[in-house]
C-alpha cells in the first residue's frame, strides 16, 4: 500500500469532482479558472508521498487548487501586457544606428586625409587649438611665431578642412573665443 494518499486523493477528486468545480467557481470567479486549477491539482497529486497520512482528501484537494489558482493569478500579475511591450519598443534608442556609425567613420577618415594634407605648422595649429583646447598665445609661444601668425594659419586649416569635408565654415566676429 505504497501509494494510498495518492489513491485515495485520485478517487475523492474523482467522486467529487462536480462539486469540487462549483466550489472553486464560486471562490474564484471563474468556471474557466476553476477547471484548469482542479486539472493542474489532479497532475499534483503525483508528488504526493505516503509519508504523512492525509486526513481530510476533500479539503486538501481544495486547499491544493485555491493555492494553484493564487499562484496562477500572480503569474498572471507579473506577464507583461501586448500594449506594454508595443509601449517598450517604441522607447527611443540613443546607441546610432549602423549607417550613422559608418557614415561618422567615413567623416573621420575623410577630417584625417584633410589634416594630412595640410603644411605642418597649420596641422599643429589646428590640433593644438582646436583638439587640445590650447589658447592661442601658448601656442604661438610654442611655436616661435606671432599670434597673428596661428590665427592666419587656424584659419587655413579650418578652411582646408571645411572644404574637404564639404562643410561650410561659420565665421565669428570679433576672432577666436577667448578660453577661460
Amino acid at each position: 500500500m505504497a501509494d494510498s494518499n495518492r489513491i485515495r486523493l485520485r478517487g475523492q477528486l474523482v467522486e467529487n469532482y462536480d462539486g469540487l468545480i462549483r466550489k472553486l467557481t464560486r471562490r474564484l470567479g471563474s468556471a474557466d479558472f476553476a477547471h484548469e486549477a482542479l486539472h493542474e491539482t489532479f497532475l499534483r497529486l503525483d508528488r504526493v508521498t505516503d509519508a504523512e497520512p492525509v486526513r481530510s482528501p476533500a479539503d486538501y484537494i481544495f486547499r491544493t487548487a485555491i493555492n494553484i489558482a493564487k499562484d496562477r493569478q500572480k503569474a498572471q500579475n507579473y506577464r507583461v501586457s501586448s500594449s506594454e511591450i508595443d509601449a517598450l519598443l517604441d522607447i527611443c534608442d540613443d546607441e546610432p544606428d549602423p549607417a550613422r556609425v559608418v557614415e561618422a567613420r567615413s567623416e573621420i577618415e575623410a577630417f584625417k586625409r584633410a589634416l594630412a594634407e595640410l603644411p605642418p605648422r597649420p596641422r599643429e595649429v589646428l590640433r593644438s587649438i582646436s583638439i587640445e583646447g590650447q589658447p592661442a598665445h601658448e601656442v604661438a609661444a610654442r611655436l616661435k611665431v606671432s599670434i597673428r601668425t596661428v590665427e592666419s594659419d587656424l584659419k587655413l586649416a579650418l578652411g582646408h578642412c571645411a572644404d574637404s569635408l564639404e562643410h561650410t565654415l561659420r565665421r565669428r566676429l570679433g576672432g577666436p573665443r577667448p578660453r577661460s
